[in-house]
């Protein structure tokens, strides 16, 4: 009997889609290069390695979660509070995974490993208007975008050095910028802007009183609340 899973749906020509990938990932990887140059920077001045904050990125591939970490390691904070708060930064991939695993074949361990290449902007533009992916497309436009952050971070870990201040060049604020953008449509929702701001508040008052990281982990709190109110 055929399966009528949707993992059955693949894209027509792979290849195609693949290149495709690619194409409409490489302006995502300029930006991811700039962003794991500061990296690598920033976290050898926090006392790693280069070969640490290499291995960081290898395995770990998330910025979001990178830089979390080093910054609360930076400013006192313990490896638990570091561990917690990356891992509080990547469970957003928990629903988007749970949203990709029915287009992707194989089993459970092939489809997790296929997983590991999801990205935000990859899996956004792999999203078909059916709401399948196509799992080629994704593949391609991570793909640019995982070579350029491992180059980003091994020039920024081994040549930190020359690259001196990382205010003069502006690196300092292209990660704060990123994110900003990202927030930026996502505002538009009156009950959004009411969870940003609480949660900055939140940030802000636990910010002189609090070890580094708690800050973080509790101003993810207003999420809750945003929750219950799209709930009610």
């Amino acid at each position: 009997m055929a399966s009528t899973d949707r993992h059955d749906v693949d894209s027509p020509d792979p290849r195609a889609s693949f290149i495709e990938g690619i194409r409409v990932g490489l302006p995502f990887s300029v930006a991811g290069g700039l962003l794991s140059l500061s990296f690598g920077v920033v976290a050898r001045d926090t006392g790693f390695s280069a070969w640490a904050a290499i291995a960081m990125s290898l395995i770990v591939f998330a910025g979001s979660a990178q830089f979390a970490s080093v910054a609360i390691l930076a400013g006192g904070g313990n490896p638990a509070a570091a561990i917690a708060a990356a891992s509080l930064m990547n469970s957003r991939f928990l629903p988007m995974g749970v949203a990709l695993a029915p287009s992707l074949p194989g089993g459970r361990t092939w489809r997790a490993a296929q997983g590991m290449t999801v990205v935000d902007s990859s899996w956004a533009l792999a999203l078909r208007p059916d709401g399948t992916f196509d799992r080629w497309k994704l593949f391609g436009t991570t793909a640019p975008q995982f070579l350029m952050w491992q180059l980003g971070t091994i020039i920024g870990a081994f040549g930190g050095d020359l690259i001196g201040d990382l205010n003069r060049f502006g690196l300092d604020a292209v990660y704060p910028a990123f994110f900003v953008a990202i927030l930026i449509p996502e505002l538009r929702d009156r009950d959004r802007i009411g969870v940003a701001l609480a949660g900055a508040a939140i940030a802000l008052a636990l910010v002189p009183f609090t070890p580094a990281g708690v800050p973080i982990l509790a101003a993810s709190c207003a999420a809750f609340w945003g929750l219950r109110r799209r709930a009610a």
